[in-house]
């Protein structure tokens, strides 16, 4: 059991975290409506605090390679506590304004980019410690971050019902601070700053440049195919069920279909992440990125026609369950080709890139659903995704073996 203590530890912070994450997303727009009654608004509020992600993560991945992967996470996850519960002491004290809302929500989106790069490096550090498989270690992290995003909306509900919005606060940044302590007790080495040490030694000097992460990236054939492929895919997913559904079961005045079918996709997800260990054992790379995105292509087909709901849930399930194993995949391809010491900025880089497709995605496709209807747009993002799939398929880093 003590072999694998830093294993429960790094996955109760990751748990915890996406939780605390998943309740405050639901939370600031049903205290904005409360607050201000505007959906612009809630909307204005979502597009701005998506910007830290894409223009703060390179410096978080930054300050993982040089200050620690344990000291970044604590840090990260103990400022977006404080952030969150000023949400409730500030309506306590001088009460809420939207222009308030604003500049807190923006400031506690700065800390948890960070705070995600940092977890995500110390996996390897974690799997030296408890003598785990990579493989399988990074499967489990993506599945505990999926039932984190399955149970949290449901809880972040549940509290807004039973204790109000403001006061949901005190439980999201309640498990922020349990986050933060899991890793303070975690004792494990630091691979990055091992092989910085090594290299300083040898008289090699270490590259230090933020832009190692972006340039990495771009340098590696594999790394950048699946990059671009990702960032596209990315762009067209999760719009489906931000807008293209939402507005589809709002016209019908289902809310709990969304739910239901939102659930399965992260359940689905979940699943293909905790199986990843288990099929990568099993399955060449270069065939699971192929299973990967022909699973993606064929699932959201059937969905892009709005079949009845048993058969959208099923779908839906399914595309989860395609994509659930290729983020561990992508993070084993990462820890395999990069240098430890170099790791922190490439993640941070990788979050960078991807902060900005959904955004994009959301605005496009909302423009799409209000001009030509919910079927229409559904049918030329599963055209765009499929054909994203095949070219991708089809170029050389990805048919060769890696």
């Amino acid at each position: 059991m003590k072999k694998k203590l830093p294993v429960v530890l790094h996955q109760l912070s990751n748990f915890s975290s996406g939780l605390g994450n998943s309740i405050v997303m639901i939370t600031i727009p049903w205290l904005i409506l409360e607050e201000t009654g505007s959906p612009a608004f809630a909307g204005l509020v979502a597009a701005i605090s998506a910007l830290p992600g894409l223009l703060i993560s390179p410096i978080g991945g930054w300050l993982v390679d040089h200050i620690g992967r344990r000291s970044v996470s604590i840090g990260a996850d103990l400022l977006s506590a404080v952030a969150v519960v000023a949400f409730p002491i500030v309506a306590l004290t001088s009460g809420l304004s939207s222009s308030t809302i604003l500049v807190i929500a923006v400031i506690g989106a700065i800390f948890d980019p960070a705070g995600y790069t940092a977890r995500k490096t110390l996996l390897a550090d974690v799997a030296k410690a408890s003598d785990i498989k990579l493989d399988r270690l990074n499967g489990i992290h993506e599945g505990f971050m999926g039932v984190a995003w399955v149970f949290g909306p449901a809880v972040g509900a549940s509290l807004i019902s039973t204790v109000g919005a403001v006061n949901s606060f005190w439980v999201a940044g309640g498990l922020f601070i349990f986050a933060a302590l899991a890793i303070a007790f975690l004792r494990v080495g630091n691979l990055g700053r091992d092989a910085r040490d090594l290299a300083e030694e040898m008289g090699e000097k270490s590259n230090r440049s933020i832009r190692v992460g972006f340039q990495v990236l771009w340098r590696d054939k594999l790394l950048r195919t699946l990059t671009i492929s990702i960032l596209i895919i990315a762009a067209v997913y999760l719009p489906t069920e931000t807008v293209v559904l939402s507005t589809y079961f709002e016209d019908l005045g289902q809310p709990a279909s969304l739910g239901i079918v939102i659930s399965a996709l992260a359940a689905g997800y979940a699943v293909g992440s905790f199986g990843y260990g288990w099929i990568s054992a099993r399955l060449k790379r270069k065939n699971l990125v192929r299973t990967t995105f022909i699973g993606v292509a064929l699932s959201i087909v059937p969905m892009a026609f709005l079949p009845p709901l048993p058969i959208l849930i099923v779908a839906g399930f399914l595309l989860g369950l395609s994509w659930g194993p290729f983020n561990p995949l992508e993070s084993s391809l990462i820890q395999q080709r990069v240098p430890a010491d170099q790791q922190g900025r490439v993640f941070g880089a990788q979050t960078s890139v991807f902060s900005a497709a959904p955004p994009l995605g959301m605005v496009a496709a909302g423009i799409s659903v209000e001009s030509f209807g919910v079927s229409a747009t559904y049918i030329v993002l599963a055209a765009i995704l499929t054909v994203t799939a095949i070219l991708a398929l089809l170029t050389k880093s990805l048919r060769s073996n890696f």
